[in-house]
């Protein structure tokens, strides 16, 4: 058996980085939406989008049209969009209905997917409706976070989330409100984001408004079996400071918490608001991030929110340029791979090492 210490994959002062044309090859691309997306727990919405009998949100994950709809017995079900007699779609975008009819040829399904209608159907032999209701997906919630998984036999979320609910209920989720969603449609590869979002090596030379907010110098970094906690201690205003902080007060317990997990989505956590990223890969070097923000009731439409929702939305666009610099430099033939901090990019480290768990050979 290989030593684990020497092993160049687990041993991150001797490891490379992901090679460059994984970040750009169609053939790898396909290879990651069945590899990875279709057998890994999804994050597609939010309970509130479906909190009562017959709301419903349709979802695009990576190809694959689904359709999530809370039922009039008050479970909440997933099903892939498609409508079981020539492909169309039972339903589009969102909001409330008592039945899904396809606007293809009128196939009419309950809200349990059920096949309730079939028009000009009569005279065909061997056809039993109960046979062809929608087709399902497991579905389940955290959080009032609403996720999905392509894989029939894949483990509860519970299981897949490890620690990291323990990790997160101190920041109070469940009683939040939506306050907005901005969508930002990146030219690079979903993974030259995630590699991005995993190391605060960046903070000062990238983000200066958000490394006056951290302590940069306590900023740690946890990996776990199928996430990473990125953390730092809040600074808080400082005698002689020329830029007004967020955030007047320091503490032990006042913390920017970052969770991701594999293989795409996102919980940032700051003292009086949260935001989720969804990572959706669109081809081999686009990608969709869907954030949305939430916050206490009381503080919604109030100017701190929106200094809120403002100052992470400038920390994205920087993330976002660096990004698109990183994935056309890529294509150099100068860069092949690269190596790790020890100390800075443990995350990173994690990430390739559970990639690599599912794409074998790289």
């Amino acid at each position: 058996m290989a030593n684990l210490q020497m092993d160049p994959d687990r041993d991150i002062a001797r490891a490379s980085t992901l090679a460059a044309p994984r970040y750009f090859t169609k053939e790898i691309f396909d290879e990651e939406k069945d590899r990875i997306f279709s057998s890994t727990w999804q994050l597609v919405g939010h309970a509130h989008q479906v909190r009562t009998a017959g709301d419903y949100f349709t979802f695009d994950l990576v190809g694959e049209p689904l359709l999530v709809v809370r039922g009039d017995d008050g479970i909440l079900r997933a099903f892939y969009n498609v409508c079981r007699h020539r492909a169309g779609n039972p339903a589009t975008g969102c909001g409330n209905r008592k039945l899904f009819r396809c606007g293809y040829h009128g196939w009419t399904y309950r809200l349990d997917g059920a096949l309730l209608v079939t028009p000009e159907f009569d005279g065909v032999e061997h056809f039993d409706p109960r046979e062809h209701g929608l087709a399902p997906l497991q579905v389940e919630e955290w959080f009032n976070m609403v996720f999905v998984n392509l894989d029939p036999g894949a483990a509860p979320l519970a299981e897949f989330l490890g620690e990291l609910p323990a990790q997160a209920e101190k920041f109070d989720f469940r009683r939040m409100k939506f306050s907005e969603r901005r969508t930002y449609d990146m030219k690079c590869n979903w993974k030259t984001y995630v590699d991005n979002y995993l190391e605060g090596y960046h903070l000062p030379s990238v983000h200066p408004a958000l490394n006056r907010e951290l302590n940069y110098n306590s900023y740690t970094v946890e990996a776990y079996r199928q996430h990473v906690r990125q953390w730092s201690p809040i600074r808080g205003a400082q005698s002689g400071d020329a830029t007004p902080r967020r955030y007047q007060q320091a503490g032990e317990s006042l913390t920017a918490d970052y969770f991701w997990v594999f293989p795409n989505w996102m919980l940032n956590c700051y003292p009086d608001n949260v935001s989720i990223n969804i990572i959706l890969p669109l081809e081999p070097e686009r990608t969709l991030a869907i954030f949305d923000w939430y916050l206490p009731e009381e503080d919604l439409g109030s100017e701190a929110a929106r200094k809120s929702v403002n100052f992470s939305d400038q920390v994205q666009i920087e993330d976002l340029a660096i990004c698109e610099i990183v994935q056309k430099n890529l294509h150099s033939r100068s860069y092949h791979s690269g190596r790790y901090s020890v100390k800075q990019e443990k995350g990173v480290h994690a990430f390739h090492r559970m990639y690599r768990e599912l794409m074998p050979g790289s």
